[in-house]
């Protein structure tokens, strides 16, 4: 689709707009990887009626859907699938009233929406395009009237929320939506889909007002999963990097690794994968003609089907010609000891191995710049021999694509909206084998609020927030999600930031190091934070998490 081809070659700009200098600005990517879902489901399809292209569509996106913005944009699907039922072709006021149907269901998918996001722009949007149907508009107009609704609106999101105005940008999400709508319209009017590179740099100047330093990453996206025997983690990351891979994530355990990487040469990658065992699940994109390709696509395969004065918009789809190699989930050997299964996400070989020795019934790899689909966490749900099934997200960008799992399965779910490993941890613990299952739900939920959670990383970019001051390359310390110190010099970071935590209130303070620290210097570290806090206990846990250096909890 169309929509899908535009969204695609403004992903890395929409990534930039992140509110904290943290390396997970992953908003872009998780909308496009749900479209990418969604187009799938018709991308072989000759149905040429609109309803069943729509429900088709809404379906792909709501299993594919990825992150808070990859569910909010499935719910907009799902809310124009509504909106067109028993439709087999639509006019202007149709679109309308499904766009209206889209902003409906956005707000219910949100326990508390929140202005200034991509719900007041599909808001803003779809009333917008309703006042331009009432005046007689064709598709192709009133859909210029909604993207000229949907940027302004986009534009004064800083205005509705204060962390936004903080650091410089516009919402993510509401900027993905304005991109989709966008290329809906272009196609409609028989614009190009193309977008220059010069184009791509001027957007990215924009997003970031001048302040950024553009690192071109063409080449290829090489992902793959390696099975083998003694695997290394560090020492595969660290040679794929010196063979000049660039945004290098390795995760996994000493058999199974799932390996991402940028590289101009995929070949010399793949020839060191392997002299190290067995390859699967390959996947190799042409960055610099990604773009291009979809935009080819789109304008070759026929799109959604609309009457519109006896003219058709095209039918069909197009998709990468590539799938995306979805992270597999991983079975823990433990024999279920509970008629209750658990569930959680995990980012780093150590924190897996954490899990697993909590008895967790299945493990689905994710976490920051990698969050797990709907499917995927619909897929271990279904693995586990339990009718009732504790979720644990772990990410707070995660959890809204964990809720959808409910409405998927005939199983008994339970979310805990753990926004952190640690809070994953600190549920497990509190599982009562001989307790029934709301009365675990309930426990895990309320032990969830007495850990702490630090994390430690670098900032991606320069802004300031809350008072901060921070500079691209800065070590920095957020607390909860929020960003609490900034500096140069690791062990200061790490000494605010606990006490910002105020860690002296709790009895144990857990150090998970992350894959580029080694042992020793955690050890150091921990001897730091002792001296700190010598009434408290301190833990040193291999955690093998990618970006950032320390995740340090306090219960």
């Amino acid at each position: 689709m169309a929509g899908h081809a535009w969204l695609e070659q403004h992903r890395e700009a929409i990534n930039a707009l992140n509110v904290f200098p943290v390396p997970d600005g992953d908003t872009g990517t998780n909308m496009s990887l749900t479209m990418r879902a969604a187009t799938k489901e018709i991308a072989n399809s000759d149905e040429t009626a609109a309803y069943i292209i729509a429900e088709k569509l809404s379906r792909g996106a709501l299993m594919g859907a990825r992150g808070n913005s990859g569910v909010i944009l499935s719910q907009i699907l799902r809310g124009m699938s509504q909106g067109l039922d028993q439709k087999t072709t639509f006019t202007a006021k149709d679109l309308a009233a499904a766009l209206q149907s889209s902003a409906k269901l956005a707000y219910r998918a949100v326990i508390k929406p929140v202005e200034g996001t991509i719900l007041t722009v599909i808001r803003e949007c779809s009333e917008a395009s309703v006042a331009s149907a009432e005046r007689g508009s064709d598709i192709a107009i009133m859909l210029g009237d909604t993207v000229a609704a949907a940027k302004a609106a986009v534009a004064k999101t800083p205005d509705l929320l204060p962390t936004l105005k903080q650091a410089g940008v516009v919402d993510a999400g509401g900027q993905g939506l304005t991109m989709f709508l966008e290329g809906m319209w272009r196609y409609a009017r028989g614009e190009s889909l193309e977008v220059s590179q010069k184009a791509q740099v001027d957007e990215f100047a924009e997003v970031h007002k001048g302040n950024v330093t553009i690192e071109e990453e063409f080449g290829y996206e090489v992902v793959f999963l390696l099975h083998g025997e003694d695997l290394n983690l560090e020492e595969i990351r660290d040679t794929i990097t010196a063979m000049g891979g660039v945004s290098t994530v390795v995760a996994g355990d000493n058999k199974l690794l799932k390996v991402h990487t940028h590289t101009p040469t995929p070949g010399k990658i793949l020839d060191y994968g392997v002299g190290l065992g067995s390859l699967q699940d390959i996947n190799i994109e042409n960055l610099q003609e990604q773009s291009l390709r979809y935009a080819a696509e789109s304008a070759r395969e026929r799109g959604v089907v609309a009457s519109v004065n006896g003219a058709h918009m095209g039918s069909g789809a197009a998709t990468s010609a590539t799938a995306v190699a979805e992270p597999p989930s991983m079975l823990t050997p433990a024999e279920p000891l509970s008629e209750i299964g658990t569930v959680a996400v995990a980012a780093g070989p150590g924190w897996v191995q954490v899990f697993e020795s909590l008895n967790v019934s299945r493990i689905v790899p994710g976490g920051q710049t990698m969050n797990p689909s709907t499917q995927d966490l619909l897929e271990a749900v279904e693995a586990c021999p339990a009718e009732k099934i504790i979720i644990l997200p772990n990410n707070g960008n995660v959890i809204m694509s964990a809720r959808q799992v409910e409405q998927l399965t005939k199983k008994q779910i339970c979310v805990i909206p753990t926004k952190s490993m640690p809070q994953g941890i600190g549920a497990l613990l509190s599982f009562n084998y001989d307790a029934d299952f709301a009365t675990n739900c309930a426990t895990m939920e309320h032990a969830v609020q007495n850990v702490q959670t630090a994390e430690i990383t670098r900032a991606v970019r320069t802004v300031q927030i809350d008072g901060i001051n921070v500079t691209e390359g800065d070590i920095i310390g957020l607390v909860n999600d929020r960003l609490v110190h900034a500096g140069t010099e690791m062990n200061a970071v790490v000494h605010d930031t606990l006490a910002r935590m105020q860690a002296e209130k709790y009895e144990i303070i857990t150090v998970y190091y992350g894959a580029d620290v080694t042992a020793e210097m955690a050890e150091q570290m921990a001897q730091r934070i002792k001296e700190q806090f010598p009434a408290q206990e301190i833990e040193v846990v291999e955690g093998g998490q990618p970006f950032y250096a320390y995740i340090i909890s306090a219960e």
